[in-house]
Order: C-alpha cells, then sequence, then structure tokens
C-alpha cells in the first residue's frame, strides 16, 4: 500500500490490465492523469488529436486490431459530445474500448457547472457500462469492471467519468490481477445438432462477422468451411474474416450486395451465420430472412445472449466466443463428399465476375485502380475506409486476404478512414496501411493528418474528390429527380492542404497516373495524401447521376 493521488492509482491500474497506448485532446479536467502518465512516457504511448472524435476513432480502431480495450481520454461536455460518434461506432460495432471523460467537480454537479452533462444519461444507449467514480478507494474496481466488459460477451465500449477534484485526492488502495476475457463454449450437444442439420441440408450458406475474432479463429472456421465444402460469405465491413482469394470464398453480405448472392442466401435452406448481428446492413433492410422466422433453417452464433431471438427466431441459437465457436467447429468429424460441391462452384464463379472491375464515366477509373491496389498490396495490409459511396469500389473489388487488414464502420460513420489508419500505422509500423476518404468524409476528421505527421505514421491517404456527399445525392436523384439541392461541395485543393500539414501529395486525374504516384507516396516514407479527381456522374460501380435520374423521371 502506498499513498498516491487518483490520477496516479487510475495510470498505475490501467498499466496492470496491460494498456500501452491511449488517445486524447488534452483537458484541463484531467490534468493530473497527464501528470501522471508522464512517469511513464517511455512505455506507455500517449497520442495526441486533433479532435475528439477522431482520438475516439483511433481507439474503435485499436479494439479492432488487438482485441484489447482501445484508450481514449477526453474533457468534458464538448469533448465527451466530440466522441460520441466514436463511441456510437465502437458499440455497433462492437469494439472493445474504454472512454474515460473529465468531470465537473463533484461539488458542482446538478448545477449545470461549466461543460457540465451527465454522462449516465447522455451514453446510456451507446455503451456497454456508463459509471462516474466518485471515491478514488473504487479506481482499481471500476477499471478492472471496464476492462472485463469492454472484452467479454458482445464486445463493446465502456464510458468512465473521472470528476475534477477527485483525481487529485490522495489514498492508498492495493491493485487486482489483470483482466481475463470471459467467453462462452458452444455445447456438445449444440455441435452435435449442428453437423445434424448440416448433413440434412441440400443448398447451405455461411456468413460470418462481428468482433472477437483471432487469426487461429479464422483459421479454425476456415477449416471447417473446407472440410464441409460451404460456401462462405462475410457480413458488411467484416471481408477480413476469409480470404476473398480462397475458393469457398462467395462474397460479401452488406450494402450494394451482389444479386446473385442475396438470391443464394434467400433460397438457402440452411443459413449458418457466425458472429453477425444479423442487422440492417447484413440483411439487405432486413429482406434476406423473414421476421422473426426465416424460412431457411437458422443457426445464429453470436457471443452475446440478448442478441439470439432479438430479431430472429433462430432453428438453434449458440451463445458462444467466436474462437471457441470455430474450434469446435473445426472438430467436427469430417462429413465426407457433400451434395452441394458444383453449388460451391457456381456460387465462386458468380462472386468472381461480380468482383471483376468494370468501367465508369470519366478518365479515372476506380474499378481498374482497385484491380491493381489488389495485386500490388501485400496481403497484410491494412485498408480503411469511412462511409460513402466511393467505398463500394473498396467492397467490391478488393481482396482481402488476411486477418486484421480491414477497419471500417458497420454503422456507416463518415471520417472513421483517417483516423483509424492513424492508429494502425501506430500499432503496426512495419505495414502498409492505406485510408480511404471520400471529399466529404475527409473532411469530417482529415486534421488527424496532422497526427500522423507528428508521430511519423506513414499512412497512405487516398480522397477521392467528386465535390458532393455522393451517398445523400443518389438518394435524392431517387426520390428527388433533378432537384439537386443541398448536396454539393465547394472544396479546398486537398494536395495543397497535405502538404500544409507536412505530407507527400499528388493530385490524380487519369488512371494511368496512379500506380507511379501510389509508389512515390509509399517510397517517401512518411504520412502521404493522393488526391483522386473522379467524374461526378460516377456514383458507384453500377450507378451513374444521368441513369438514376432518367429512371427517376420516367417513374414519376
Amino acid at each position: 500500500m502506498i499513498q498516491r493521488n487518483a490520477a496516479q492509482v487510475l495510470v498505475e491500474s490501467l498499466r496492470i490490465h496491460g494498456a500501452d497506448m491511449a488517445f486524447c485532446v488534452p483537458g484541463e479536467s484531467y490534468l493530473p492523469v497527464l501528470d501522471a502518465l508522464y512517469d511513464y512516457r517511455e512505455s506507455f504511448r500517449l497520442i495526441i488529436c486533433r479532435q475528439e472524435g477522431g482520438a475516439a476513432y483511433m481507439a474503435d480502431a485499436y479494439g479492432k486490431l488487438t482485441n484489447r480495450p482501445g484508450i481514449c481520454f477526453v474533457t468534458r461536455g464538448p469533448g465527451a459530445s466530440n466522441a460520441a460518434a466514436g463511441l456510437h461506432t465502437a458499440f455497433q460495432d462492437s469494439s472493445p474500448m474504454i472512454l474515460f471523460i473529465g468531470q465537473v467537480g463533484r461539488d458542482m454537479v446538478e448545477r449545470e457547472a461549466f461543460q457540465e452533462l451527465d454522462y449516465r444519461r447522455m451514453f446510456s444507449q451507446s455503451a456497454k457500462w456508463v459509471a462516474q467514480i466518485d471515491d478514488p478507494r473504487r479506481i482499481p474496481e471500476f477499471v478492472s469492471r471496464a476492462f472485463h466488459t469492454a472484452v467479454s460477451g458482445r464486445p463493446g465500449p465502456v464510458v468512465l467519468a473521472l470528476p475534477e477534484d477527485m483525481l487529485w485526492e490522495i489514498t492508498e488502495v492495493g491493485q487486482p490481477q489483470r483482466y481475463s476475457r470471459i467467453a462462452a463454449h458452444p455445447s456438445p450437444q449444440a455441435m452435435t445438432e449442428l453437423q445434424a442439420m448440416l448433413m440434412a441440408a441440400q443448398h447451405p450458406v455461411m456468413i460470418l462477422g462481428g468482433r472477437g475474432w483471432s487469426e487461429q479463429a479464422c483459421a479454425d472456421i476456415r477449416g471447417f468451411a473446407e472440410r464441409f465444402a460451404l460456401p462462405t460469405a462475410c457480413a458488411f465491413r467484416y471481408q477480413d474474416l476469409f480470404d476473398a482469394t480462397h475458393p469457398n470464398y462467395i462474397g460479401d453480405v452488406g450494402l450494394g450486395i451482389n444479386p446473385a448472392l442475396a438470391r443464394r442466401i434467400r433460397d438457402a435452406d440452411l443459413v449458418l451465420a457466425v458472429g453477425p448481428r444479423l442487422g440492417e446492413a447484413t440483411t439487405s433492410g432486413y429482406t434476406l430472412f423473414d421476421i422473426p422466422r426465416p424460412k431457411q433453417k437458422l443457426v445464429h452464433v453470436h457471443a452475446g445472449l440478448e442478441e439470439l431471438g432479438r430479431v430472429y427466431a433462430a432453428d438453434l441459437p449458440i451463445v458462444s466466443g467466436l474462437p471457441e465457436f470455430a474450434a469446435a467447429a473445426n472438430a467436427l468429424p469430417d462429413p465426407g463428399t457433400t451434395p452441394w460441391q458444383q453449388e460451391l462452384a457456381t456460387a465462386r464463379s458468380d462472386y468472381l465476375q461480380f468482383s471483376t472491375p468494370t468501367t465508369n464515366p470519366g478518365p479515372l477509373q476506380m474499378g481498374e485502380i482497385m484491380g491493381w491496389l489488389r495485386e500490388r498490396l501485400p496481403p497484410d495490409a491494412i485498408v480503411c475506409n469511412g462511409a460513402g459511396n466511393y467505398a463500394a469500389w473498396v467492397h467490391r473489388y478488393y481482396h482481402f486476404r488476411r486477418f486484421p487488414t480491414q477497419l471500417a464502420p458497420t454503422n456507416g460513420s463518415m471520417g472513421y478512414g483517417v483516423p483509424a489508419a492513424v492508429a494502425a500505422k501506430l500499432l503496426h509500423p512495419e505495414r502498409v496501411v492505406v485510408a480511404f476518404a471520400g471529399d466529404g468524409c475527409y473532411l469530417m476528421n482529415g486534421q488527424e493528418l496532422a497526427t500522423a505527421v507528428q508521430y511519423d505514421a506513414a499512412i497512405v491517404v487516398i480522397v477521392i474528390n467528386n465535390s458532393m456527399y455522393g451517398t445523400i445525392r443518389m438518394h435524392q436523384e431517387q426520390a428527388f429527380p433533378a432537384r439537386v439541392h443541398g448536396t454539393g461541395l465547394i472544396n479546398p485543393d486537398f494536395a495543397a492542404l497535405a502538404a500544409a500539414y507536412g505530407a507527400y501529395s499528388e493530385v490524380v486525374t487519369e488512371t494511368s497516373q496512379f500506380a507511379l504516384a501510389f509508389e512515390r507516396a509509399l517510397a517517401t516514407g512518411r504520412p502521404a495524401l493522393l488526391e483522386l479527381r473522379l467524374d461526378p456522374e460516377a456514383l458507384s460501380p453500377s450507378l451513374t447521376i444521368s441513369a438514376l435520374r432518367e429512371r427517376g423521371i420516367r417513374k414519376a
């Protein structure tokens, strides 16, 4: 027992639980924590970000890449409000994360003091647990619970508020041992029933998703898919769970789904959903399965008991950690020849055809660029993106081959790509990290390029500039053709802006310029940005403004 202030106890607790990095925007509300971290500046990296949203996205990306809670510190009121987007992303993406918020002094609560907010009420729907530490003697208890909660069951974010005056208090406490992940295992009876359902099926499909996977778990589920010849797809923005070059891979089940894959899922007699929540994006707006009882036999495996039966009544619900289930599935007896071998070959052929790059209007061909990147980037390259129609080219044409290599928000949060790439490069400086962003998406957190420069995080940012909020323009043309309002953008010179930050930059206007520009960007060994100027007609890999408008006018 050693007497120290509460902030020192907090930092010591973080270190006991294995935290080695935190993302923050500094604030006077948690100044003692910054001081306590000073003593560990050689062994604990404190990454100073430009906006709390960027800091929270970085913590989310850390959680996705490591399966350990990403740590984020923000100040009260506006700081916490800015971090809300990252918290919501971590919640819907099931990313382990702990958000620490400086809070007003305990003697000022309920007076609407300077920047005061009640975080229990504010974040009750976007975190697994929200609490405030009023007694410094309980810091080890609260921090231990936060780590356990963030990684156990369905992973997700936790919020802990830190009253400013509490952090200065001198206290004397002990520390618990390091947290351990708590996960359910599938029962032998459930696995026996699963094998029987597989043996009775004629047209099965497996869909992978969710958080908590590991490289070994991905290898186990791949072995299971191989032995049972299962056509295997990945849920929206979980494409790195299964090698896209593997003969069992048949595509991603998300926005812009291959129509042939959607038909295959609707016509399946057995769907094995391992990990995904089966939310709106993964079910094509809840149309791939009937509610509450799908016409397909459904086996739903999920780490969180609360998700099973939430929307769909599965024939076989299995609550289990994903590594635990994958290991059990891979240990099932060899089935021998299965009746759907030819169907697997057809599904694979459908995927290869759908992922063959197509042309778009203008001199810059996004499909061709993505085709080049999937051949050029190493299998362990980490590819990040935020939200927008530009991401459809990434999801459709890039081949994710290893886990974990995809960082993208399943909640469709704009501005995610650049902060996520910074966190990825700090964690894996030896790997290529590429961030895609639309022009609207980039300007939401593009200032984190300054963070990349400050910490020598040599990411490559690809800004796809079509001078509009493309996704909203697409919906606008569908609903109100030719009535364009509120979606156009006048942008800065992105290359000049990046250069002002100290990054390498180029503008690419034609496909033929891209490969050499990308190689030059990589060769600099410092943060880089390539601005790709895309014809506004090219809304997505399969849509143009003119075609949408004509279709809408005819319908009207």
